[in-house]
Parts: C-alpha cells; sequence; structure tokens
C-alpha cells in the first residue's frame, strides 16, 4: 500500500504545471483575467462571428482568450472548452504565443458574445435557454 502510494505522490510530482498566459505591454486588466481554451478549430470559427476580440493565444491544439476575472459565474461553458482561472493554462509541448492583439489596452474578449458563438460552433443550447431554466437576472430586477 505505501509503494502504490509513493508511486502515486511521484506521478502526480512530475505532471506539467500551469503556465500564465503573459499580456502585452501595456495591456491593462482591472477586471482580472481569466482565459477560455478551445480547439483551434473552434477558435477559427468563433473568430469570425465575434465583433470584437481581446487578446488570443495559441499553443498548438488549442487557442486560449482572455476574459474578464469570474466569466465562468451563470455560465456552462460547453464541451470541449476549457476554462482557466487566472489565465494560468496547462503546460503543453509547445508554450502559448499571442496570435492576435487588439487595439487599445484592454486584452478581454466579452465572455457573453463568445459563450453565445461557443454555444452556436458546438451545437450547445445557452443555459438560459434549457428548459426548465431562467434567465439570469440583476439584483435590481428583483425588487
Amino acid at each position: 500500500m505505501r509503494v502504490m502510494a509513493l508511486t502515486t505522490l511521484a506521478s502526480l510530482a512530475r505532471l506539467p504545471q500551469d503556465v500564465p498566459l503573459e499580456l502585452p505591454e501595456g495591456m491593462t486588466t482591472p477586471l482580472g483575467c481569466d482565459a477560455v481554451g478551445m480547439p483551434e478549430e473552434y477558435g477559427r470559427q468563433v473568430r469570425a462571428r465575434l465583433p470584437r476580440i481581446g487578446c488570443v493565444y495559441a499553443d498548438g491544439a488549442r487557442w486560449w482568450w482572455i476574459v474578464p476575472s469570474g466569466s465562468s459565474v451563470s455560465l456552462d461553458w460547453p464541451a470541449p472548452l476549457r476554462y482557466a482561472t487566472g489565465a494560468r493554462v496547462p503546460a503543453g509541448p509547445k508554450a502559448p504565443r499571442l496570435v492576435h492583439r487588439p487595439e487599445g489596452t484592454a486584452p478581454y474578449t466579452p465572455p457573453i458574445p463568445l459563450y453565445l458563438a461557443m454555444c452556436r460552433v458546438t451545437g450547445t443550447v445557452p443555459l438560459w435557454m434549457r428548459t426548465g431554466r431562467t434567465a439570469p437576472t440583476s439584483p435590481t430586477a428583483r425588487r
């Protein structure tokens, strides 16, 4: 039993660490940063559907889009997307490289249009349109 536990601990120690996506010089992040990763083929389709795109990184098979922190709240990002808190992404064979830099100093892709575009590409019904669900409401709407 101890040998198996030590083997498991040793294999965990060898797992690749998450790496931060380094933002270009001059970018400001007043809303913090998270990232949404998707297969490159989806990234290309989504890019054509969005009116505004923030920083986008590629690490080979996956594209990572910078979104404001907390963009996972009330959103059920469809598979095969991966949400990376703090814009720390899994280390891979290739280091993430910047493939799109927006004009200005904000690195963000607006999360709702990104979510809706990904739902469209993956054939997923947005969370608030599913049977038995209601649209997210603002705190002031409950008064």
